[in-house]
């Protein structure tokens, strides 16, 4: 294990799976203590299970961060039971996947609740933790279906690059306590993009083939040891920024 964020302690949302469950990994391997969030607490625990056998120190929530009262009282717990925290990364977000001129209200609503409101409770429930603790890191994700416009995503970037401008806004805001907010787009292989390869295998292997590294990022080993590095002194100076982790796409 590395040292690099030993004596820190980070949240993960949606940390059960994908790129929550790479992103609490590649932490809990750099000496972080990990609070893992998630709507399905087996999920979570299967992956604390993961961090401890390495010697990891990790726990795990049930909270669904769509429910502002669940995210208050789940991230006040998490403070108490680690005496505070450093990082917060805000990955859950639910969606589904349809035409534009056949997307509903439902389909906006899951997506707009999971993701853009639910990053908003997770950032607003940790603030006055992060004050008290003289700052922090809050990482967050947008989309390149979003940035790009991909068809059949239109409730699901409304809400990434929802994301993307809270990020900026609370960049600017939160500055001034030493908390940094950035946002990646990664291109990695969670948990919607394998439902996407194996709905759409054509269209997965079209967009796969005009990646430059001519693969798939990693959830943890691509995705979750740029997590590390926001989250570490390494991008210190870094916020209100988007850190495109797509392979060259």
């Amino acid at each position: 294990m590395g040292e690099r964020l030993k004596g820190t302690v980070a949240i993960v949302t949606g940390a059960g799976q994908g790129i929550g469950r790479g992103a609490a990994l590649a932490l809990a391997k750099e000496g972080a203590a990990v609070a893992l969030l998630g709507r399905t607490l087996d999920k979570c625990d299967s992956v604390v299970a993961e961090i401890v056998s390495f010697g990891g120190q990790a726990r795990a929530y049930r909270c669904d961060v769509g429910v502002r009262d669940e995210v208050d009282a789940v991230v006040g717990e998490v403070a108490e039971d680690f005496g505070g925290f450093d990082t917060v990364v805000n990955n859950a977000q639910a969606s589904v996947q349809r035409l534009l001129a056949e997307t509903t209200d439902a389909d906006i609503e899951l997506a707009w609740q999971s993701g853009a409101l639910g990053t908003l409770y997770t950032m607003q429930a940790a603030l006055p933790h992060l004050r008290a603790r003289g700052g922090g890191a809050i990482i967050n994700f947008g989309s390149s279906t979003a940035i790009e416009g991909n068809t059949s995503f239109g409730s699901y970037a409304m809400a990434k690059e929802a994301i993307r401008g809270l990020s900026r806004v609370a960049a600017r805001e939160w500055g001034q306590y030493g908390i940094r907010v950035n946002v990646i787009v990664p291109n990695a292989l969670s948990p919607a993009a394998e439902t996407f390869r194996d709905q759409f295998p054509d269209r997965f292997e079209r967009q796969q083939s005009r990646v430059p590294l001519r693969r798939v990022g990693d959830p943890e080993t691509d995705i979750g040891r740029a997590v590390v590095a926001l989250a570490s002194e390494d991008l210190s100076y870094m916020t209100g920024d988007t850190l495109m982790l797509t392979g060259g796409a």
